[in-house]
């Protein structure tokens, strides 16, 4: 019997396994095909899970062979318009690895390729589903510290790859920061509108691009959010999801990595300098999966009931505007309009 999903698996390399082992698991899917360049890295991960599938180093031969109506996108980023575009246009949904594209107008193409083709694009943003961030969410779109005006996210980390990210022009705004610009986003619940960036190499970096950076961004429903990050920073980590603060009209909402929580204010006593404040512990609503699961579980409940996912392609334009809008700003030294 034919399973609804049929998947070709696009690059065999990064976060590659943990694609595989998600499509193996559903019993709705069938992996279908491997395409990469390289046989050998083919080879070895169908060898590591057991798999008989073919490989192909072309992914338009391996649609027309095997009747794929799903593509895997886990190839490079500078591979990732070619094999996404291919793909749409062969009549496939595809699901792909973060970002886009190495460029904006590379990813405005691909989104347009899917809605000429009438097919879904969605991309992983994995650290939205988190049962940490839907919390703080709540507590910030929610009303609990009333209308929000200040948003500001503290990323301060030093870690050492080595290899292509060390070699980068700009290795924070180009490879990480699209996670935290994207979970400013879900946590406003508005999109930007403008933004200025101050990018620059700290002394003791070990870096030979920008490693740090400075943002102020401008939303839509007019909440300025502030982002300071460096990957150099050695000493005080921050946590990978940012140590964020929230200002609201009523209060104040924290969120380090660990459990979210809110001050709000309490009616301030006559005569008195500041007001009294009231914590209040997020509770945790969540019953999806996290990370790569919970993102991917929703991709397939979007395709099964027929509706854009939340990180379609469409969506997650605004969160490459901001990364490359972060970019021409440091670039020109000037405050830079993103797209609405």
């Amino acid at each position: 019997m034919t399973k609804p999903f049929r998947i070709i698996q696009a690059g065999c390399g990064g976060m590659a396994n943990t694609w595989v082992e998600y499509a193996l698991a559903r019993e709705d899917a069938e992996l279908v095909a491997l395409v990469d360049l390289q046989e050998a890295s083919a080879r070895a991960m169908a060898e590591r899970h057991g798999l008989t599938c073919p490989w192909f180093s072309d992914v338009e031969e391996a649609i027309r062979q095997t009747g794929a109506n799903l593509v895997f996108d886990v190839t490079i980023p500078a591979a990732h318009k070619n094999i996404t575009t291919a793909s749409l246009r062969a009549g496939c949904d595809v699901l792909g690895e973060k970002p886009m594209a190495e460029s904006m107008e590379d990813a405005e193409d691909m989104a347009r390729e899917a809605g000429r083709a009438g097919r879904m694009y969605a991309v992983m943003q994995n650290r939205r589903y988190l049962k940490e961030i839907r919390a703080y969410r709540e507590l910030v779109a929610g009303g609990v510290i009333g209308q929000t005006g200040f948003v500001t996210a503290n990323f301060f980390l030093g870690p050492h790859f080595g290899g292509f990210r060390e070699a980068m022009e700009s290795p924070l705004l180009l490879d990480m920061s699209i996670h935290t610009f994207d979970q400013a986003r879900l946590i406003i619940g508005s999109d930007p509108v403008s933004v200025y960036c101050h990018e620059f190499n700290p002394p003791g970096s070990w870096y030979a691009g920008n490693a740090a950076a400075a943002c102020i961004f401008e939303f839509a429903n007019g909440t300025v959010f502030t982002y300071n990050g460096s990957w150099c920073a050695e000493g005080a980590p921050t946590s990978w999801e940012a140590s964020w603060r929230a200002v609201g009209s009523k209060g104040t909402a924290i969120w380090d990595g660990a459990a979210p929580y809110a001050e709000i204010v309490k009616p301030r006593p006559d005569g008195s300098f500041t007001s009294g404040l009231e914590r209040f512990e997020a509770p945790f609503t969540w019953e999806g999966r996290e990370g790569h699961k919970g993102c991917l579980d929703e991709m397939f409940a979007a395709l099964l009931e027929g509706r854009p996912a939340e990180t379609v392609c469409t969506d997650n334009l605004h969160s490459m505007a901001m990364v490359f809008g972060a970019r021409e700003s440091a670039r020109t030294g000037q405050k830079v309009l993103l797209r609405r």
